[in-house]
């Protein structure tokens, strides 16, 4: 098999959003989850995109990961590659997106990579260096209450700085506005001062697009899903990718549905409560997992009872203030542990007792998810809502998956993804 874009991303929503922009600019393209190996069969694709777990773990298990996925990418043949992490840039202090690029560069023999998270579509954009989630600074978004990765920074050079070796520079709107020809002028000149990283302003997708132009010559691209927008169509002017093709065609998938939902972002506490106006719900607790109750048996056992009349919704989303709660008495990476086993267990249950079709909310709970179903990838159809496909699994059961990020989705999400399901 030959590629002609192979992307590592560092969770599993992120992963989906990246394969999402890429089959809406016509880009066949096929997800796969955890770093491959030569026993995965893989269908024909233009685009694989190897979705790791990899944003809160130890920066090298990080960069192990993220280089041993590399090395199956250069196998299959890419001509370039993309490194995608969240469009509100987060990671810990000390990565990994420094760490994970720079590592990067080095396999690749490069000497110099963007970071563009924009995504204007969801409300995120930079202006002199300053990421912006909607019309208020990432710092004082909803980010800076993230249960693992709280955001109270918004200058990206100084955020990428803190955790790369390298400088980095800015190549800054007045330049982006000049076009491709003014930003790869502008690439080549922070280059020469030995700058290895540019965070690139973004205000709209004609920028992103302009971004994706300039980056031609570029072995490695990071950024979030918004700056691919313009790689194919650098792929099409080459004659490497075939112009009006049909990339989102998923097979049908009967069966029950169900929503499992893990994330506490804003906008996911809005899906939630716009679901329980309408469907029934089982909530969840930390602590009453930590105290030994078995929620994930109570839940299967009332979701068995429900799946006849619809959907139901088990959720272990809540407001901030529960939130931390629950992680001053259990630890934040125990809470969140916790969560993600029971939802695992859950998920497989659902599977067993004939649930096809699942959306799943939050990076981390969907990575839990579809490693306890053992899916080894999935094929990227129509879009939700921004940045969130419908998906089918390669594998035996046929599974639909909708994996979002917790950020991501309108309030009726949950709704319309169930209406609009393969």
């Amino acid at each position: 098999m030959t590629i002609l874009l192979g992307c590592i991303a560092d969770d599993f929503t992120g992963a989906t959003d990246l394969a999402n922009t890429l089959v809406r600019q016509g880009m066949r393209t096929v997800q796969l989850f955890d770093a491959p190996t030569d026993a995965v069969a893989v269908p024909e694709a233009d685009a694989v995109v190897v979705a790791l777990k990899s944003r809160t773990i130890p920066a090298g298990e990080a960069v192990a990961q993220s280089r041993q996925s590399l090395d199956w990418l250069r196998t299959a043949g890419a001509h370039q590659f993309f490194f995608k992490y969240c469009s509100t840039f987060d990671s810990t202090p000390d990565g990994n997106i420094g760490p994970v690029a720079e590592a990067l560069l080095e396999a690749l023999d490069a000497d110099f990579t963007i970071a563009c998270p924009a995504f204007p579509e969801n409300g995120r954009t930079i202006c002199h260096g300053y990421l912006f989630v909607g019309d208020v600074l990432l710092s004082e978004s909803g980010m800076r209450e993230h249960p693992l990765t709280p955001m109270t920074d918004a200058n990206l050079v100084r955020v990428l700085a803190a955790q790369a070796r390298h400088p980095v520079g800015l190549v800054p709107y007045t330049t982006v506005a000049l076009g491709s020809t003014a930003i790869r002028d502008a690439f080549a000149a922070l280059r020469a001062e030995g700058r290895r990283h540019a965070i690139v302003d973004a205000l709209s997708d004609d920028d992103l697009l302009a971004i994706g132009e300039a980056c031609l010559d570029l072995k490695l691209i990071t950024g979030g899903s918004g700056v691919a927008l313009g790689l194919p169509e650098n792929f099409r002017r080459a004659g490497r990718l075939d112009a009006g093709s049909v990339a989102d065609s998923l097979p049908h998938i009967d069966g029950p549905a169900a929503v499992l939902s893990g994330s506490c972002s804003r906008a996911t506490l809005a899906q939630v409560a716009r679901m329980r106006q309408s469907r029934p719900a089982f909530q969840l607790d930390p602590l009453k997992l930590a105290a030994g109750e078995d929620q994930a048996a109570e839940a299967l056992d009332w979701a068995r009872g429900q799946l006849a009349d619809g959907p139901p919704l088990i959720f272990a989303s809540a407001p901030p203030e529960a939130v931390r709660a629950a992680q001053d008495h259990l630890g934040r990476m125990a809470a969140g542990e916790l969560v993600e086993g029971a939802m695992a267990r859950i998920a497989s249950g659902l599977v067993e007792a004939g649930v096809r079709r699942l959306v799943v909310a939050g990076g981390e709970t969907s990575g839990a998810v579809v490693q306890a179903l053992g899916i080894d990838g999935i094929r990227i159809g129509g879009q939700i809502d921004p940045g969130v496909p419908w998906t089918t699994t390669l594998g035996e059961p046929a599974l639909a998956l909708a994996l979002k990020s917790g950020n991501f989705g309108a309030e009726d999400f949950f709704l319309k993804a169930i209406a609009c399901a393969p």
